[in-house]
């Protein structure tokens, strides 16, 4: 793991249909547009936020997270839609020991469905694999979530299981979790 490439200079990723880079100031109205829809967090262990003041706070703790070398949250921007950000994808857990980190995302609920979770993850998983010498990705994903399992599946990640009862999440109790994963070795015969 090359974690000086994740966390030395905000990485700045791009794909055919979008540009992933860091959340500022400027960009709180959509950041509380996604942290204001409970449809959103339905299946994450995130409670909403209708405070945008408690959302401009956030903002601030992406950029301290950052700096601890502990989460990297990448704004998803659509191109040419006027530095418009439509979600958020973020690397967290990072074991330099197994060489591993975990990956999660949301997307504002306007933008389901149109490809951009799947565009994210495989940007994402290429700069981890490609870049940062990372061995493995994962994800966690409540059973119900579907759609989410479809992401990761369209990306390589495999169904390694289900964690019963494995973790508490805010708002929804302990809950079980299937854990997804994908391989260097698995994304180079992908």
């Amino acid at each position: 793991m090359d974690i000086n490439i994740i966390f030395e200079v905000f990485p700045q990723l791009e794909s055919e249909n979008l540009i992933l880079r860091k959340i500022e100031e400027e960009h709180l109205q959509e950041v509380f547009t996604i942290y204001n829809n409970k449809n959103v967090f339905d299946f994450c262990g995130i409670i909403p936020k209708h405070n945008i003041q408690t959302v401009r706070k956030m903002i601030g703790h992406f950029e301290r997270d950052y700096h601890k070398k502990r989460k990297i949250k990448w704004g998803i921007f659509k191109k040419n839609t006027n530095n418009h950000l439509v979600g958020i994808i973020e690397c967290m857990d990072f074991n330099q020991k197994v060489n591993m980190v975990t990956i999660g995302y949301y997307l504002a609920e306007e933008y389901w469905g149109k490809g951009i979770a799947s565009e994210s993850v495989r940007t994402i998983v290429r700069f981890l694999f490609e870049k940062a010498n990372i061995n493995r990705i994962q994800a966690e994903v409540m059973p119900a979530n579907e759609i989410s399992k479809k992401v990761l599946q369209k990306n390589g990640f495999k169904k390694e299981g289900l964690i019963r009862q494995a973790t508490l999440w805010p708002g929804k109790g302990i809950i079980d979790i299937e854990i997804y994963s994908i391989l260097n070795e698995d994304y180079i015969n992908h």
